[in-house]
């Protein structure tokens, strides 16, 4: 079995399916920060498509002009319009690629309402991690993942909240040495967009065996 993850640098899910001897190889425009360049596809993740006979395909197109979260700076900032057009059209193509089996991963974004809703949102507290961010996945002949371990959140005020939220509810990030990480760098950029490990290791065990297995 030979899996593409593209637009992935930080190899997490890459290393999920490796460590199931599964041959997974991450892709991305810039350097991989996971440590095993050998598993890395550096470049367009276009020019990779006929690489190899892949049988499954994860794709992380970026959401920096796709989710809800920051769509409001398009009508203040015209440029960001025509970006958030090409970044569609990016989604789109990656879901029409000749695989077989396709997963498309972003967070509450506009492709719900621009292209499709997906199949599924899933948060990393279904998944064995202290955290809560919602992941949509627009799924081609793959199944929906079964959610693997909850984790109870603390109650503030009657609500919900998991250790990457403040009290308020607003979402922070916590980097390797429990240092709480500024806005608007790259290194939260990196971060934010890093898979949970729980969530990888599902994808890497549920979808595996489901493709292999039937």
């Amino acid at each position: 079995m030979k899996v593409l993850i593209g637009c992935e640098e930080s190899q997490t899910i890459t290393k999920a399916f490796r460590r199931l001897g599964i041959e997974a190889y991450s892709n991305d425009i810039q350097d991989c920060s996971g440590g095993y360049p050998e598993w890395h596809l550096k470049g367009n993740v276009f020019d990779f498509i006929d690489y190899k006979e892949w049988d499954l395909a994860i794709f992380h197109p970026p959401c920096t002009y796709l989710s809800v979260s920051g769509i409001h700076w398009n009508k203040k900032r015209p440029e960001r319009a025509k970006k958030t057009e090409n970044a569609l059209l990016f989604v789109e193509k990656l879901m029409n690629v000749d695989i077989k089996h396709i997963a498309i991963e972003n967070p509450i974004s506009v492709i719900s309402s621009r292209i499709r809703k997906p199949n599924q949102i899933i948060n990393p507290y279904q998944f064995g991690d202290d955290a809560s961010k919602k992941t949509c996945l627009w799924l081609k002949n793959l199944p929906l993942l079964k959610h693997t371990k909850y984790i109870e959140p603390r109650i503030v005020d009657g609500k919900k909240r998991w250790s990457n939220q403040m009290d308020n509810g607003q979402n922070i990030v916590i980097d390797d040495d429990g240092k709480v990480v500024g806005w608007n760098t790259d290194k939260i950029k990196k971060l934010r967009s890093k898979t949970f490990t729980g969530i990888a290791s599902a994808i890497a065990f549920q979808w595996s065996n489901y493709i292999i297995n039937g």
